[in-house]
């Protein structure tokens, strides 16, 4: 269906509900793990309001859709104190890979979702449907989960990543590599937006998420299908 307003009507909340729990996760398991920061200023909750940045969430998106280019952006981050965990190191490495895992984790349940209105309702839905806007904003769901894991795992700062290459490195190397988070805005920029247009063969994103989100897709593929099975009479 080519319709601007369907596809905002199934785009806009799966994607603000996965960026928000992807946040919400990050705050939780460092609540876990010691520190309340995210509690104390009240961000442990699917509350969109509190998570919206509105240059990250809103103006940037805007403008590279406007330009026809990569569209990217972010929610504020989930404030973490690491001087409140216990190992530092080890414990920003689980809080940072804790967004993505939820992201997979949601995937998950979302293919099973899927899986189970296509048996119980086998075939395509009649468009505009309330059973076609509800299937469509699960099949969104499901690839901003598995493209919003992949693509907060690479190894850029101020990516999830990055959480996990520095927690990795030895500690003389780690100061060095954190300290190029003061420079994260524009090495994205430059990385995934301008590169790309200059030089389509250097291609980050497409080069290390779309291999694994395509291998993804099928896994979830195979568990929508076996879900589906399930629910046929």
């Amino acid at each position: 269906m080519n319709n601007p307003l369907w596809d905002a009507a199934t785009l806009i909340l799966p994607l603000v509900l996965a960026i928000v729990c992807h946040e919400v996760a990050h705050g939780w398991v460092a609540r876990m793990l010691g520190d309340t920061t995210a509690a104390e200023h009240g961000r442990l909750t699917l509350n969109p309001i509190a998570h919206i940045d509105p240059f990250g969430t809103v103006i940037l998106p805007g403008m590279l859709a406007l330009a026809h280019l990569p569209v990217f952006g972010w929610a504020r981050p989930v404030p973490i104190d690491a001087r409140r965990l216990p190992n530092p190191r080890r414990d920003m490495m689980v809080v940072g890979a804790a967004g993505p895992l939820s992201n997979l984790v949601l995937a998950t349940f979302t293919a099973l979702a899927i899986g189970a209105m296509a048996g119980v309702q086998p075939g395509r839905p009649a468009d505009f449907s309330f059973f076609a806007w509800c299937l469509d904003n699960l099949r969104n769901f499901l690839e901003i989960n598995v493209f919003l894991a992949l693509f907060n795992l690479l190894p850029i700062p101020p990516f999830d990543g990055s959480h996990i290459v520095e927690g990795v490195l030895p500690l003389p190397l780690a100061v060095r590599y954190g300290r190029l988070r003061r420079w994260a805005l524009p090495a994205v920029l430059i990385l995934i937006v301008i590169l790309p247009q200059l030089f389509p063969q250097i291609d980050l994103v497409s080069a290390w998420v779309g291999p694994p989100f395509e291998w993804l897709m099928r896994h979830y593929g195979a568990l929508a299908g076996w879900s589906a099975g399930l629910f046929r009479g």
